[in-house]
């Protein structure tokens, strides 16, 4: 199992009129939290892109626990509890600045050849920065 922790500002532009985080925001901080966690690992988002393959979203799902609020510094904690192989699942809980859980989610992305959008394996380079969390 693999999982990374991040810490976010909530930004007034990040909530409604309430001073609540807006509830579309949490796939924007899930994306924030996946895409750190992967590079926590010295792995870029950006260059498996540029060799030729991309992670579209399959699957989202979000649990509002508690409202997240304007200056909290939230932790988004992301998990990997499975080795990749054409898809891979990211868990995420959200934390505020107390430590109380405020949300919980997943996202469920494939991998994909951007010449052919056809599935494909989760890229060796990836694979080899993971496989060390999951023997």
């Amino acid at each position: 199992m693999y999982q990374h922790d991040y810490q976010y500002r909530v930004r007034y532009a990040d909530t409604d009129q309430m001073g609540y985080v807006y509830y579309g925001n949490y796939a924007r901080l899930y994306e924030i939290g996946r895409v750190e966690a992967l590079r926590s690992l010295g792995f870029s988002y950006k260059a498996m892109e540029d060799s030729g393959v991309m992670m579209p979203v399959y699957e989202n799902t979000s649990k509002f626990i508690a409202p997240a609020l304007y200056d909290d510094l939230l932790t988004i904690r992301t998990t990997i509890k499975n080795l990749p192989a054409a898809r891979v699942v990211f868990y995420y809980e959200i934390l505020n600045s107390k430590g109380t859980l405020v949300h919980k989610g997943e996202t469920t992305l494939v991998f994909v050849k951007m010449e052919n959008n056809r599935l494909t394996t989760a890229p060796k380079e990836l694979l080899d920065r993971l496989s060390t969390f999951f023997t």
